[in-house]
């Protein structure tokens, strides 16, 4: 997969699905999902695809799949929609 990469800081257990906006480059993401059996991670992906209308699939964790640090590349979005959309985010 090619598509444009982003550093992601995931809080599972959160009391509602939230991006909470970009940290020294990091973008914070607080989900209601457990860190069980996959679910925070699959509720993060949900969760950037529903927000940059893209496909699930086209979301996905390339780094930090059983950490809160994550790295997410994002297939068929243009570098610039991610920088509008999260200003100051290292993408």
């Amino acid at each position: 997969m090619s598509g444009v990469r982003l550093k992601v800081r995931l809080t599972p257990g959160a009391g509602a699905d939230h991006i909470d906006g970009v940290v020294d480059g990091v973008l914070r993401v607080r989900v209601a999902a457990l860190p069980v059996d996959g679910a925070a991670n699959e509720a993060l992906v949900r969760l950037l695809a529903a927000t940059l209308r893209v496909a699930a699939r086209r979301v996905v964790i390339v780094r930090g799949a059983l950490s809160r640090a994550k790295v997410v590349e994002v297939e068929g979005l243009a570098r610039e929609a991610l920088r509008s959309r999260w200003p100051g985010a290292d993408v």
